[in-house]
């Protein structure tokens, strides 16, 4: 489709009326909106009326300045990890009951940490007597054979293998209740 001085005018006229690209390509016939876009810019035609849609538009409520101020929340809230809660409360750090004596001669600094030692870290990290484990580390894991148990636990079953569990007892329950009759396989006929 080429541009012809009666299409190039009626463009120009329905694009000063306000219409869209589409309804002009719609009117025009054999080309797109896209390529009305186009022509528009190569015109360099820039002043639209503005359509009926835009002239008017509906006022809106006006709402109230009824704001209501609600109490400020603590800088951390109650809820949360309490561990780091007790960080940010100025408690200092207090050791776990679960720390084993580790002799000072296989303490180790970061510095003096090798592939095999065990990269557990015991005490405050601010303070002088900060160390690691520094035990024999179980092969493919950073901790020694007692750290790794404290930080790898097995995984919780997932609530579908816990269902499943739960109805094979309730089934082997029911079984046992009922006596060995029941437990007859069923036959083909």
């Amino acid at each position: 489709m080429s541009w012809t001085d009666e299409r190039v005018d009626l463009l120009k006229k329905l694009w000063s009326e306000g219409l869209s690209a589409s309804q002009i390509a719609g009117r025009l016939g054999g080309v797109t909106r896209n390529a009305v876009i186009g022509k528009v810019h190569r015109l360099g035609l820039s002043g639209r009326a503005t359509t009926s849609r835009v002239k008017s538009h509906r006022p809106r409520k006006r709402v109230a300045n009824n704001i209501v101020k609600r109490p400020a929340r603590p800088r951390f809230p109650t809820s949360g990890n309490p561990t780091v809660r007790e960080l940010y409360s100025g408690d200092g750090y207090v050791p776990t009951v679960e720390e084993i004596d580790i002799p000072v001669a296989q303490r180790k600094t970061i510095q003096s940490l090798e592939t095999c030692s065990c990269r557990w870290p015991v005490g405050d990290p601010q303070t002088q007597e900060f160390y690691f484990c520094g035990g024999k580390a179980v092969p493919g894991l950073p901790y020694c054979e007692h750290h790794a148990r404290r930080a790898f636990q097995a995984p919780a079953p997932k609530r579908r293998e816990r269902e499943s569990v739960e109805a094979v007892r309730a089934a082997m329950s029911r079984v046992e209740a009922g006596g060995k009759a029941s437990l007859k396989e069923p036959t083909d006929a």
